[in-house]
């Protein structure tokens, strides 16, 4: 009974870290929700981020979701964007964003 007890507040302290970190590229990249927010931007394509959505059990899915925004970004600003939207639901923790140019790029 006491391993169960370990493994069961194990899973839930793990499914309540957050494992992915933005980089410094990726901070300066913007999530928006509405498409009529995007509609005079550059898209450049599209990423797809996975993160686990289950330990064990379910992990909470504002952190999932959290967690693909944070990894859509980071590439995003890999691609030169400054924006992302996503296009798709959650599904298995996956999820697809478009990925825009809405701000003239830096020179540095």
């Amino acid at each position: 009974m006491k391993k169960i007890l370990i493994a069961v507040c194990g899973s839930l302290i793990l499914s309540s870290c957050t494992w992915v970190k933005v980089t410094s590229n990726g901070e300066s990249v913007r999530l928006v929700q509405s498409a009529r927010t995007v509609e005079s931007c550059k898209k450049l394509g599209q990423v797809t981020a996975k993160v686990e959505s289950k330990i064990v059990f379910n992990r909470d899915t504002e952190k999932v979701a959290d967690e693909l925004a944070d990894l859509a970004r980071n590439e995003a600003a890999l691609m030169g964007g400054d924006t992302i939207a996503p296009v798709s639901e959650i599904n298995d923790g996956r999820r697809s964003f478009s990925v825009y140019q809405c701000f003239p790029a830096r020179t540095q």
